[in-house]
């Protein structure tokens, strides 16, 4: 398993859909299957270009940020900061599972909605 490049390229699949590209994400990162845990978004390649493309229609202003990336294994993790319309923020993490061959076929995630006060001063990412 080649960290660094798995990390490039789960970097690289999750901004390109989120951009409003999974089909270009599907193509360039993913492998013969994609398993999705996610409960809002339909199993399998077409489930996840189905949610993309209507997130970004629904929500073209939309914008994250990658705070952190760690790899080990065949397992990505990654950390964002998500922005969408009327100052709503979330915090996520995205677990990705690559093949053999270095393609993504699977993804867990958790989602945080940013609070607009909190008890301490530091940040969620």
């Amino acid at each position: 398993m080649n960290l660094k490049e798995n990390k490039k390229n789960a970097i690289a699949f999750y901004k390109t859909a989120y951009e409003g590209n999974p089909k270009d994400a599907i193509t360039k990162y993913v492998g013969k299957e994609y398993i999705q845990h996610n409960p809002d978004v339909a199993d399998g390649i077409e489930g996840f270009i189905a949610y993309f493309e209507r997130m970004q229609k629904e929500y073209p202003d939309k914008s994250i940020e990658f705070v952190r990336c760690i790899a080990e294994e065949n397992l990505v993790a990654l950390h964002t900061h998500q922005k969408w319309p009327d100052n709503d923020e979330y915090v996520t993490m995205d677990f990705f599972r690559f093949d053999e061959n270095g393609k993504i076929c699977e993804h867990w995630d958790s989602i945080q909605q940013i609070p607009k006060d909190s008890a301490n001063p530091n940040t969620m990412y």
